[in-house]
């Protein structure tokens, strides 16, 4: 028995509707990604330019193009943004290597000058001399000496010098000298991350080309590629007018957008109301769950599991912000460094989370379409050892990559990418898309005869929700369009594709496609109505969605419009948020609309979470970053981990756990569930999650940006900063809110088990076993002595 079709009597009437915005959805979208791709290809001719040589005013070579290359795959070797970070995208415990080289180059300059003045040091220099000093040294490090006939850089003498006092620096950071222990416990760095000095100086050409494109004015302009970021007065890195322009007619957007938003709500709003009463009887209470849905369970285990080990890894690397490369005492880092922490970390959530979507879309189509076709369970079986093979095979690479067994090219097909969020190996980036088309074509051909016999407003939600799971393979396709030695700025470009279209456009539409989508198979919408608020809600959302995208790339060596459209339109974002408060008021509503709805209580609860943690951590978290002034000096910092927990856990974590409830309940559909264990877990992890944010990341972050504000990106990053008593105490005040979410994950993982050995469940539902289908408290009736 297939879920029935919500039948749906205003069909007809909301048809124009549908057209209209349908229409409106496909225009925005050519519209923007024209957009996008337009001004992507001005970053493939504008991007910082990688010299064929470099050499001194003298003639002497100092680096070539195949030295920053080979660099850069030793940076990826080492984990990349994973240890540090690049232009401001990377982890928060070492320091930004950019702004750190362009500070301590300046600051040799400056002392090898003050020697030749006759004073001991820069410090002891009258004012007046100090800043003549300053000219000369912005005079030194802006000035664009790179010949594009030649494909040469010539530089002087002097900072040739600097250079080679920099490169001794990172060969005792990166090596095992023991005057940089301490340095390296404030970095969470082991001994010998990079093999060798002969690999350390490659990774000190590829940070000298990246720090001296923050450094060096573009041609014809008074801003450097990276529009003077970091924030450095040494060297006349300080905002422009157009960053605070466009930060304030941001602001002027935001709100009339809101504004605007308002009015069309208020006089539409009988448009958008839906009285449709709930039915009496649970309508998928007589689904038949198919061997292909049976066998989605073990995905739902392995949800379990990676949430779990990722909850591990996440408090490793949070303790290593605190105790170097210790875990109380213990010498950890020898087999799980910082960087192979986080590179999980960061990894198993998006593996976790794309992973019980995949298994709630191979679940309810069919039991949507009532058909299973032939080999489909086979299918099933077949991509989860995929899975399994992917995250497995990925995770083994990377920490091979890590603990340097592995470099150059079998690091890039193997082992570590070095970009967050797609860290893994290009070879398992590939499966990975392929095992993406292949559950694309296992929901399609399994949903394919409900979508020839549907009509109307039924048809399409389907493509709706065909559409929205399409665009989640599609768009993770974006990360193969860069290759082992593409320039840094056109690889962010395509990188971004994949973090932020992804993950924060497509899977924010996915999200409202199948909460819509499982509340018309409930009977608690209408599906005309629903089908037009999720077209309204998603071109809300891609609106400033598609083309905010542009807010990471302010910095990374892109062309000043790309700071004026991100900058503009990443304001819309948080334009569709305002209305979080009627969707979560709705969801609870849902709730309380029969008794048999108490069945659904919890995976409805989690939806309500998404909301919340949509509008702050998404909307208030993400807005409190993303205008051009505030991520000139917040890029790289906490604040942005702020905005990455709550907005990527907060939202789509959440969702995830939301989804995997309710797809176990259509398995277990008959029996009554202990949810008392629900009720804990699902406090624990958000107020857990609250308060590791305002107690910790919070204070830390808008600490960093004073320090950012006042002296610069490499003091708000730097171990002087970190490690003063009042930094590593707000660090170690992650420990309560982080305690509280941990075992409020261990506390789901345990309700899931106990599905499979009987201690979460407590017999038939009543409406099963002849009861008169309100028994509104069935679930809960035990709950107290459950938690008890």
């Amino acid at each position: 028995m297939s879920v029935p079709a919500p039948s749906d009597s205003v069909a007809d009437e909301a048809g124009p509707r549908q057209r209209r915005l349908w229409i409106g959805l496909i225009l925005l979208l050519l519209a923007s990604f024209g957009t996008l791709l337009y001004f992507g290809n001005e970053i493939y001719q504008q991007a910082p330019p990688i010299p064929d040589l470099v050499v001194t005013s003298s003639g002497v070579e100092v680096f070539t193009a195949d030295d920053i290359l080979a660099g850069q795959d030793v940076w990826r070797t080492i984990g990349g943004q994973e240890l540090g970070s690049v232009w401001g995208h990377g982890a928060y415990t070492a320091p930004d290597w950019t702004a750190d080289w362009v500070h301590r180059e300046a600051v040799w300059l400056l002392e090898q000058w003050a020697l030749g003045e006759g004073a001991g040091s820069y410090d002891a220099l009258d004012v007046e001399t100090q800043a003549a000093l300053q000219a000369r040294l912005q005079a030194e490090v802006r000035e664009n000496r790179y010949d594009e006939a030649t494909g040469t850089l010539t530089i002087s003498d002097v900072r040739a010098a600097a250079i080679a006092s920099l490169r001794e620096h990172h060969r005792g950071l990166f090596g095992d000298e023991s005057a940089y222990d301490d340095l390296r416990e404030s970095y969470a760095m082991p001994a010998r991350t990079v093999i060798d000095d002969a690999a350390t100086d490659k990774l000190a050409a590829f940070f000298f080309w990246a720090s001296w494109a923050c450094v060096t004015e573009r041609p014809g302009a008074e801003i450097t590629y990276t529009h003077n970021w970091p924030p450095d007065d040494l060297v006349g890195n300080r905002p422009t007018g157009q960053i605070i322009v466009v930060s304030v007619a941001s602001f002027v957007l935001l709100l009339g957008g809101i504004g605007l938003l308002a009015w069309y709500y208020a006089a539409t709003r009988r448009r958008w109301e839906d009285t449709h009463v709930a039915p009496p009887a649970d309508p998928l209470l007589g689904i038949k769950v198919t061997p292909s849905m049976r066998a989605t369970l073990k995905y739902f285990w392995v949800v379990g599991a990676l949430l779990v080990v990722q909850m591990l890894t996440g408090v490793i690397a949070a303790h290593y912000g605190v105790e170097g490369n210790g875990f109380y005492g213990f010498a950890l880092s020898d087999w799980v460094p910082y960087s192979l922490a986080r590179t999980w970390h960061t990894q198993l959530g998006i593996f976790w989370i794309a992973t019980s979507w995949l298994a709630t879309g191979l679940f309810l189509v069919p039991a949507v379409s009532g058909h299973e076709p032939k080999f489909q369970r086979a299918g099933v079986n077949f991509l989860f050892v995929c899975l399994i093979i992917i995250v497995g095979g990925s995770m083994a690479g990377q920490a091979l990559a890590i603990h340097q067994k592995i470099g150059g090219g079998t690091n890039f097909w193997f082992g570590h990418q070095g970009f967050e969020y797609v860290d893994l190996g290009r070879f398992w980036q590939i499966f990975l898309v392929v095992g993406l088309f292949l559950w694309l074509g296992l929901m399609v051909r399994a949903l394919w005869p409900a979508l020839r016999k549907s009509k109307g407003a039924n048809r399409q939600m389907l493509v709706l929700f065909v559409l929205s799971s399409g665009a989640i393979a599609l768009f993770y396709s974006a990360g193969l369009m860069w290759g082992r030695h593409t320039n840094l700025a056109i690889a962010e470009y395509w990188r971004w594709w994949v973090v932020h279209l992804w993950v924060e456009g497509f899977f924010e539409v996915f999200a409202v496609v199948v909460i819509a989508f499982l509340f018309t198979r409930l009977g608690l919408l209408r599906v005309g109505s629903a089908t037009a608020a999720v077209l309204f809600t998603s071109i809300l959302y891609l609106a400033g969605g598609v083309l905010g995208m542009f807010h990471h790339l302010y910095f990374t060596g892109t062309t000043p419009v790309i700071l004026a459209l991100g900058g503009t339109f990443s304001a819309l974002e948080l334009m569709p948020l305002v209305l979080i408060g009627y969707e979560a008021y709705e969801h609870l509503t849902m709730v309380r609309a029969a008794g048999w709805m108490r069945h659904y209580k919890w995976p409805i609860y989690w939806f309500i979470a998404v909301a919340f943690w949509n509008l702050v951590g998404a909307g208030l978290f993400g807005f409190l970053i993303n205008p051009p002034i505030a991520l000139y000096y917040m890029q790289g910092l906490n604040t942005t981990s702020v905005h990455g927990h709550t907005a990527l856990f907060g939202v789509y974590g959440m969702l995830g756990i939301g989804l995997t409830l309710f797809c176990l309940r259509g398995l277990f559909m008959k029996q009554r569930w202990r949810t008392g264990v629900l009720a804990f877990a699902f406090w624990s992890m958000n107020i857990g999650l609250a308060l590791m944010v305002l107690l910790s990341l919070l204070p830390v972050g808008l600490a960093q940006t004073w320090a950012s504000v006042e002296h610069g990106m490499w003091y708000a990053r730097s171990a002087e900063f970190l490690q003063t008593p009042l930094l590593e105490w707000l660090r170690w005040l992650r420990a309560p809110g982080d305690t509280i979410f941990a075992v409020g994950i261990l506390a789901v993982g345990w309700f899931v088990v106990g599905l499979s050995t009987g201690w979460s469940l407590k017999g038939e539902r009543e409406d099963v076993v002849g009861g008169t289908g309100d028994d509104g408290n069935a679930d809960d009736a035990g709950d107290a002595t459950a938690a008890s």
